[in-house]
């Protein structure tokens, strides 16, 4: 998953990214509210941390606004102000989850998980046909074999995973994999994507990765 932390405490910013990482995940940092609402609006975040006290605009706003654009992107609001006033608003203004500092950081990512189940992307395990990958071990397996991921491709078939029968285009798929702030260009989607198309011939399955000229790429079975 790629996670957005609007957070404008630098080192609790950062610490907040680690946890994510150590996840698995990847995380980009945004310190103001106006700049996270543009690139929670981006569409490529599977999930937002957002703080409430934050400079050019409040937490409140940029969840209030981010619904009010119909964007479904589940939101957890991460903030000192506990009275039950404010959590009312937050979860109001259309967050998903409301969560106090201090916070133990297993709490965070239990919290992590359940937004995003409602949001639709499974974090523990991803199957289809006859894969699954675990993103504990970076493993993908098929029946009795097994092959290990790197990072970008466990998060590469994580998104073609959860997006099975969606074509996605090669624009949408380099920004939710590598961001905005990448110095590589899209071309390293084809070279990712001939890397996972040895491992899963590597682990005999019968999933492939179909690509529609200039549109994007989608996974397939032969069963199907």
């Amino acid at each position: 998953m790629r996670i957005l932390i609007v957070e404008d405490q630098p080192r609790l910013a950062e610490t907040l990214a680690d946890v994510v990482v150590r996840n698995k995940d990847i995380a980009d940092i945004c310190h103001d509210g106006a700049g996270g609402l543009d690139s929670a609006l981006s569409g490529i975040y599977d999930a937002v941390i957002l703080d409430v006290m934050l400079p050019q605009m409040d937490g409140f706003e940029v969840v209030r606004r981010l619904r009010e654009s119909g964007s479904d992107v589940p939101v957890l609001m991460l903030t000192a102000r506990a009275a039950l006033g404010d959590r009312l608003t937050g979860l109001d203004s259309g967050a998903d989850y409301y969560l106090t500092k201090p916070f133990e950081t297993k709490e965070l990512l239990a919290c992590l998980r359940a937004i995003t189940r409602r949001g639709g992307l499974k974090p523990d395990a991803h199957s289809y046909a006859d894969i699954t990958v675990t993103p504990g071990t970076s493993t993908l397996t098929s029946g009795s074999r097994s092959v290990r991921l790197g990072a970008k491709e466990l998060e590469l078939l994580r998104l073609l995973i959860a997006n099975t029968g969606i074509l996605l285009s090669k624009e949408t798929i380099f920004l939710k994999v590598w961001g905005y702030e990448s110095q590589a260009d899209d071309s390293i989607v084809e070279v990712y994507m001939t890397f996972l198309r040895r491992k899963l011939a590597h682990v005999h399955s019968a999933v492939r990765i179909a690509v529609v000229r200039r549109v994007g790429y989608r996974l397939e079975a032969d069963d199907e």
